[in-house]
C-alpha cells in the first residue's frame, strides 16, 4: 500500500507540474527547472525625461532569471534560477549589488559628459553568467543659483 501510495503522489505531482507550467513552456515558481535555458538580461536606454534633469533611470527585464536577495553557494540550487543584478559606472573597478528587483537602476550624480553603465546578471555567488552595457550622454544643467548669503555658512558662529 506505501508503494501505491508514493506512486500515486508522484503521478499527482506531475500532473500539477504540467498544470503549473505557462504557455510558453517555462515552468513556473512553484516547481524545479531541469534544464534551464540560458538567463537574458535586456536593458532599454536611459528614460529621456529624467536624463534630461541629470538622472539616470535604465529600465532592465530579465528572462529565465529572477532578481531575488539570495547569497552563497547553497543558494545556487533554488529553481528557477535566480540571483542579483551587479552595477557598474564607466569601467570603474568597484560595483554595487542590486537584489530588490526593481526593474530599473537608477544613478544620480554624474557629471555631465559621457558614461556607461554596466549591468550583469550574477548567480548567488556572484558568478557573472550574463551581461549587458548601455552608454549615454549626461546633459549639462543649468548652473546653480548663487549661494545664499542670507545665512551664515554651516559651522559659522555669529560675532558679537
Amino acid at each position: 500500500m506505501h508503494g501505491r501510495f508514493v506512486a500515486t503522489v508522484a503521478l499527482g505531482l506531475a500532473v500539477a507540474g504540467t498544470a503549473l507550467a505557462r504557455e510558453d513552456g517555462t515552468a513556473s515558481q512553484f516547481i524545479p527547472v531541469m534544464n534551464e535555458p540560458p538567463a537574458e538580461l535586456f536593458l532599454d536606454p536611459p528614460l529621456p525625461g529624467p536624463l534630461a534633469r541629470g538622472a539616470v533611470i535604465v529600465p532592465y527585464r530579465t528572462r529565465n532569471f529572477r532578481i531575488l536577495p539570495v547569497f552563497g553557494t547553497s543558494a545556487l540550487d533554488v529553481s528557477p534560477r535566480a540571483g542579483h543584478l551587479h552595477v557598474s559606472v564607466d569601467d570603474l573597478p568597484w560595483r554595487w549589488a542590486d537584489a530588490g528587483n526593481t526593474g530599473s537602476v537608477v544613478v544620480n550624480g554624474l557629471p555631465a559628459g559621457p558614461h556607461k553603465l554596466l549591468i550583469e546578471l550574477a548567480q548567488p555567488d556572484h558568478k557573472v553568467i550574463a551581461a549587458e552595457s548601455v552608454s549615454f550622454v549626461v546633459p549639462a544643467t543649468p548652473a546653480s543659483p548663487p549661494a545664499d548669503h542670507a545665512h551664515p555658512p554651516a559651522g559659522h558662529q555669529p560675532t558679537r
